[in-house]
């Protein structure tokens, strides 16, 4: 351990690789003094083994299950969480609404991604009228608030996961396109950019193999931070019945179901709404530390 400590801390790596595992360690060794850091990746990996191992740690059958002599049941050894107003295990369902949560998230993840910098580095790159076109695109759907412009669009594709990721993800990638323009335009100019338009290379590879390397610790950054206003946007659609639809156990269809019961059954909205709230600061704190371990000022 102690070697493989001192290869990875050695001041004059012999290799391309050292040079990088021993960024990525020194980086680690700063995330794991943040211990708000260390808190959110708790939170995230405890969201992440709930949802893989969500059939071991509940009963499937009692997300959908409908037993109305046990509905509106407070907190007890048999019901941790208690049950909705049609008798449903709130325990299971929010074990298995993790899944949902995650799915949702991730597809989000997968689409804004890519579209933000299909957007934004040929922007950086090339400027001119292709930089004016694309972020007059990006300005057109920055200048719209996000919920609303994703209430929009969910509204017209239709309820269900699937069109409230793609509504979602329509609201979520202009910020990835400013983010990938930006530090585009800041290597635009560097020594290896030029050598290796010098070497005729195509701007393609170029953008590909030189730019989007140094961009993928940015996006990631930013989008570890956006994972709490996805998720508060997905919440928000299934509260309006846009998102997942009955009996999937999703968090804030939960939410919404148990407004109406909320000053005698406090359990049935609260419990989801919880979830909620603590998935949300967990992304949020390990995005805070991410950013502080890739800042190359600290």
């Amino acid at each position: 351990m102690t070697a493989a400590r001192t290869w990875l801390l050695d001041p004059a790596p012999a290799s391309r690789m050292q040079a990088r595992c021993g960024r990525w360690f020194r980086a680690w060794l700063g995330f794991r003094r943040n211990k708000l850091a260390m808190t959110g990746l708790g939170i995230v990996l405890l969201l992440v083994l709930m949802a893989v191992f969500a059939p071991l740690i509940a009963d499937r059958q009692a997300t959908t299950l409908q037993d109305l002599g046990n509905r509106l049941q407070p907190v007890s050894w048999q019901h941790l969480f208690g049950t909705d107003e049609l008798g449903r295990d709130i325990f299971a369902r929010v074990v298995f609404g993790s899944r949902i949560t995650l799915t949702i998230v991730a597809m989000v993840a997968l689409i804004v991604v890519p579209v933000g910098l299909a957007i934004g580095l040929p922007a950086g790159y090339f400027g001119g009228i292709v930089d004016k076109v694309l972020m007059r695109l990006t300005d057109i759907f920055l200048a719209f608030p996000r919920l609303v412009l994703a209430l929009a669009f969910a509204a017209a594709l239709g309820p269900g996961i699937e069109n409230a990721v793609i509504a979602i993800a329509l609201t979520a990638w202009p910020p990835y396109a400013r983010l990938a323009r930006a530090e585009t335009m800041t290597r635009r100019r560097a020594e290896f950019i030029q050598a290796a338009e010098l070497q005729g290379a195509s701007a393609l590879r170029i953008i590909a193999t030189q730019i989007v390397p140094l961009c993928l610790s940015s996006v990631i950054i930013r989008l570890t931070l956006d994972m709490a206003g996805i998720i508060l946007t997905a919440a928000g659609l299934g509260f309006l019945g846009l998102g997942a639809q009955p009996p999937a156990p999703e968090w804030g269809a939960m939410v919404s179901s148990g407004r109406q019961v909320l000053l005698d059954q406090w359990w049935v909205a609260t419990i989801p709404g919880l979830a909620i709230f603590i998935v949300s600061l967990g992304f949020n704190l390990l995005g805070d530390g991410l950013r502080d371990a890739g800042d190359s000022r600290s």
